[in-house]
């Protein structure tokens, strides 16, 4: 039996990027339960790549009760609702075997990731506030993709002078704005953007040179985008509502590293439930951007743990 359900978590403060504001995480949950056994996995519908709670329900509704994990890759295209069944699946099977399901892959123990801080856009002045708060933290990752994004980022700098740093543009760059702004972004320590260019609109990164890091997140979704982001971008991020689950994930981590690609691990806004498969993926990732609980005022009975170590590996209470 499938059973899908819609779950609001409020998050501690708004959420903005570029393309609006959040002030709750809005996630489907989905139950899979087998000879008194039950698993679970979340997902994050996402409009940018045409999905709703609405769309997704429907594609989850349409599966067999019986599914397999196997079937479920080509019953389903990569996205939202794959990602929760998939998930699902891989908990189901655990609880079943009473084994963790990095056992089952036959990886190694799950450690302790690094993850970025995510801060919201806002105003200058807003933002070094935030910064401020926030500078004890390793990394933090800073929205951006508006025509005053230096100003945002500077004041970024002053609130958390040594704070590594990374940005996520949301395609709202060109070219022109690229070339312009990486020596400068670079001047100021940041090591990476994410998604300068809107995807679809991005062969220019392959004529121009790259001084800062370039990472594919709207242009990258599984295996099969991989071949063309080769010479335009150095990263990929990985995301399980866009590979459409755990299996594909790791097997996109794995095919971009063979092709040269460095690997960020990073994730819609959701609560731990969607972040506990996310560290399978995170281990050796060179970046991992798994702060979404942070983000919010309100979690699941039993949330992943966070330290100065960074994300905890899932406890088997809540999924795996």
């Amino acid at each position: 039996m499938i059973r899908i359900s819609r779950d609001s978590f409020a998050l501690a403060r708004p959420f903005t990027i570029s393309r609006g504001t959040k002030t709750h995480a809005d996630v489907l949950t989905v139950r899979i339960t087998r000879n008194g056994v039950t698993g679970w996995g979340e997902c994050v519908p996402y409009a940018r790549y045409g999905e709703s709670l609405d769309s997704v329900t429907a594609q989850i509704a349409d599966l067999p009760p019986g599914i397999t994990r196997t079937d479920l890759q080509h019953a389903l295209p990569a996205g939202a609702a794959r990602n929760a069944v998939d998930c699902a699946l891989w908990d189901l099977q655990a609880k079943t075997t009473g084994q963790r399901v990095w056992h089952l892959l036959g990886l190694p123990a799950l450690q302790p990731v690094p993850i970025a801080f995510t801060l919201s856009l806002e105003s200058p002045a807003s933002m070094r506030e935030q910064a401020a708060l926030n500078a004890h933290r390793p990394l933090l990752k800073i929205k951006l993709g508006t025509p005053d994004d230096m100003p945002r980022l500077e004041a970024v700098r002053q609130g958390a002078p040594n704070t590594r740093l990374i940005i996520d543009a949301n395609e709202g760059w060109s070219a022109e704005v690229y070339a312009d702004l990486a020596p400068r972004l670079v001047a100021l320590g940041v090591e990476l953007v994410e998604q300068p260019l809107p995807a679809g609109a991005d062969d220019m990164l392959a004529e121009i040179a790259r001084p800062l890091p370039v990472c594919a997140d709207e242009s990258c979704h599984d295996r099969a985008s991989l071949a063309a982001l080769r010479g335009k971008y150095d990263m990929v991020n990985i995301k399980l509502d866009k590979t459409g689950g755990l299996t594909e994930a790791l097997a996109t981590r794995d095919a971009a590293r063979d092709l040269g690609l460095g690997i960020m691990v990073g994730c819609m806004v959701g609560s731990s439930l969607a972040m506990a498969p996310a560290t399978l993926v995170a281990q050796g990732a060179a970046f991992s951007d798994l702060d979404a609980p942070l983000l919010l005022a309100q979690d699941r009975d039993t949330p992943l743990a966070y330290s100065s170590a960074g994300i905890h590996p899932p406890p088997a209470e809540l999924w795996g």
